[in-house]
């Protein structure tokens, strides 16, 4: 977290009563910010959410490996099924907070430094979860997280990305070819660049528990995350230095 460094901004209080889905954006190479802040005692975690327990959310697949699901276990993480998230979204009394990168392994192979194209607009099934348990939506947006590593070229249609999309449905995860710099030199390696990262947490959007939730109802709130994730992004982009006329780009 020093490194970077890491660091964690709340916009708005939340209530520890309730149940929160934090949705985490970008998803980046390998979520640098998302760990920093929510799988560790180095943030200020604690200090920002006093009464919460926060939950990162990952991929089934990681916990399937000897050693490093272990080595998960340790900071927290659980898995991003809809019956681990359903798990912590149903605590009683509040206080659970599901950390969910959006974007998933699609996303980190456009995590490009000074790119902001976020894959959300098929994203839904994190709504109807919210939906079905009465949990608010918290858009985050982690500024910084794209500029850790510079990734090879691979634009849509090139046969690098082809190659990268059909390994990603076959084993379930990305394999983005990235780089950035070495541990006593800047020049090549596999090392971070150490680039400092600012993860602010939005304004909860309240949402009333529907068992089971319409389509419309559905439509209804993922616009409105996009349109508060949208708000949040243009609020604080001049702080970390990205000019008045970048904007998110959702797919």
């Amino acid at each position: 977290k020093d490194y970077f460094p890491i660091h964690l901004i709340k916009t708005w209080d939340l209530d520890p009563s309730h149940n929160y889905i934090f949705g985490f954006h970008p998803h980046g190479v390998l979520v640098a910010g998302a760990f920093g802040n929510f799988c560790t005692n180095y943030s200020d975690f604690e200090e920002l959410f006093p009464g919460f327990t926060a939950y990162l959310h990952v991929l089934p697949f990681w916990f399937r490996c000897p050693l490093f699901r272990d080595y998960l276990m340790t900071s927290g993480s659980v898995s991003v099924s809809k019956k681990s998230v359903s798990h912590v979204l149903s605590k009683e009394g509040g206080g659970n907070i599901s950390v969910i990168v959006l974007g998933g392994a699609e996303e980190s192979l456009d995590a490009h430094p000074g790119k902001f194209t976020l894959f959300i607009r098929q994203r839904k099934g994190f709504v109807k979860i919210a939906l079905t348990h009465g949990a608010s939506l918290v858009p985050v947006f982690s500024f910084g997280e794209n500029e850790l590593f510079k990734q090879v070229n691979n634009p849509e249609g090139s046969w690098l990305r082809t190659v990268q999309e059909k390994l990603q449905k076959i084993m379930g995860f990305a394999l983005p070819l990235f780089h950035a710099r070495g541990i006593f030199q800047y020049n090549f390696g596999l090392m971070p660049y150490r680039k400092p990262i600012h993860t602010v947490v939005g304004r909860p959007i309240p949402v009333p528990q529907t068992l089971h939730p319409s389509p419309e109802q559905i439509e209804e709130l993922h616009q409105t995350y996009m349109e508060e994730l949208r708000k949040l992004f243009e609020a604080h982009k001049r702080k970390y230095g990205i000019s008045e006329h970048e904007t998110l780009i959702f797919r």
